[in-house]
């Protein structure tokens, strides 16, 4: 293990998480760091050579269609249904005097 867990790295981890432990809390994160090492350690054993790395382990495509710029007036089809409208524009009461 390249990183040995001490009451210091405990109390600076208790502080990044704004955590206040007690003694026996302290001991116990000790422990289960640790432990969490040691397994990190272990996988660091592995021999991963002529593994492909991979970011998920589903194979994700793309399932959008792609963006097609399109250039079109839509002005009557969003004044369709406007209770008032007044030269290709929507028609309002006044609201400021």
């Amino acid at each position: 293990m390249a990183v040995t867990i001490d009451d210091e790295m405990i109390e600076y981890v208790g502080i990044l998480a704004k955590l206040s432990l007690s003694e026996e809390e302290r001991e116990a994160a000790k422990k289960d760091m640790g432990r969490m090492l040691t397994y990190i350690d272990m996988l660091n054993e592995l021999d991963t050579e002529g593994v492909a790395p991979m970011s998920h382990v589903f194979s994700i495509q793309n399932v959008f269609r792609e963006d097609e710029v399109t250039n079109s007036d839509a002005s009557e089809q969003m004044l369709a249904n406007a209770p008032q409208k007044k030269d290709c524009q929507y028609k309002v009461p006044r609201t400021v005097e």
